[in-house]
């Protein structure tokens, strides 16, 4: 049986995104969410950027003023190979089937990271495109953020700008440097159009690999946590290497391998490898744009 409607699939091409509600089960996301708390009072005992990912960098990346009183874990590399519970649901949810119902019955898995903005988190997500990290021959490639929180107004939302993927990739250096943003006075003209995406717990948010997006920091006093998981159509081949490498990369998880390349044209610079945990040090050590 479909997940999605036609209203939803026609509101996915006009905008670039959808929510889909019970995308993880109760059950499922319990268990997410224990492991989660496990890696936050893990992470109290560290004081720096810990863990070792596929290409040796920080698995574990902690904000900022993180300290064992007020742990502030803010992103995880590649849960899916520390945690069956995420494997499974990195590899079959409903929001998994919505994706081929978009794109096409033969589906891969391309990355995935948990973003979390615990109570009074002062982590903002400036406003860029994800297809620069993730360059593939083509630009089927689709974002799950599976809401482990309720998300709300108040704790950071992903703000969107409807549309936009329609547009054109945008830069994201700026005077010879990589911001992993678009330029301030881009992110101030597309102000008025963003949209923040919000809704209960167990929701997940479908993007488009082009919309443009980003988030504030968390005012209030709940948490904001996000399961990111990347997806690409089977014929859109990587052309740039992994920015979250992971043993999963590339692999199948709906379909069957064609062996086919299919390409659509574009220009756009390739983002830069991030050197530390990941592209939050990136955007924090950049100048202004």
């Amino acid at each position: 049986m479909p997940v999605l409607s036609e209203q939803q699939i026609t509101d996915f091409q006009r905008d670039g995104y959808i929510l889909v509600h019970d995308a993880i089960g109760y059950d499922d996301l319990q268990l997410l969410r224990a492991d989660f708390q496990q890696w936050v009072d893990e992470s109290r005992e560290h004081s720096a950027n810990y863990g070792t990912t596929l290409d040796n960098r920080p698995r574990f990346s902690l904000q900022p003023g993180h300290s064992a009183s007020k742990p502030a874990l803010r992103r995880i590399a590649s849960p899916n190979e520390l945690s069956e519970n995420y494997l499974r649901v990195m590899r079959s949810s409903p929001a998994v089937d919505a994706v081929c119902e978009l794109f096409g019955p033969n589906l891969c898995f391309n990355n995935a990271k948990i973003n979390s903005k615990l109570p009074g988190s002062s982590t903002e997500v400036k406003f860029h495109q994800d297809f620069p990290f993730e360059l593939h021959s083509n630009d089927d490639l689709m974002t799950v953020l599976y809401f482990m929180d309720d998300v709300t107004l108040e704790n950071g939302p992903l703000e969107v700008v409807p549309g936009s993927h329609g547009g054109p990739l945008l830069e994201h250096w700026h005077d010879g440097v990589f911001t992993g943003a678009v330029s301030d006075t881009v992110a101030a003209q597309l102000k008025q159009q963003m949209k923040p995406c919000t809704g209960p717990a167990g929701s997940a948010c479908l993007m488009h690999t082009r919309l443009l997006h980003g988030s504030a920091p968390n005012r209030s006093d709940q948490p904001r946590t996000l399961f990111i998981c990347s997806y690409n159509a089977e014929d859109a081949q990587p052309v740039s290497p992994n920015h979250i490498p992971s043993v999963h990369a590339g692999e199948l998880i709906r379909g069957v391998e064609t062996g086919n390349v299919r390409y659509s044209e574009y220009t756009v610079r390739a983002a830069e490898l991030p050197k530390d945990a990941s592209f939050f040090e990136q955007q924090s050590s950049a100048p202004d744009s």
